[in-house]
């Protein structure tokens, strides 16, 4: 009975506390290996050309399309 009270309130505080989703900023990251079975995604990249410097400067990694980025549309404004 105390685990179940204690799942409720844990879900409930998640409600309350608005829980949200991490923001995908950009298209692409940055995958740089920190240790052994241990990297970072660094994802502020617009475009792979901003990416490689980041694993090409001494850092083991490489660049991975952001699996989170959802492209918003843009409206196109006719120019008259």
């Amino acid at each position: 009975m105390t685990r179940l009270g204690l799942a409720a309130a844990a879900f409930l505080a998640g409600v309350f506390f608005g829980l949200q989703p991490a923001k995908a900023e950009a298209p692409w990251c940055a995958v740089v290996t920190i240790g052994e079975d241990s990297v970072i995604w660094d994802c502020r990249f617009r475009t792979i050309e901003e990416c490689r410097p980041t694993v090409l400067a001494g850092n083991r990694g490489f660049c991975n399309p952001n699996p989170y980025f959802v492209a918003t549309e843009r409206k196109r404004q006719r120019k008259q």
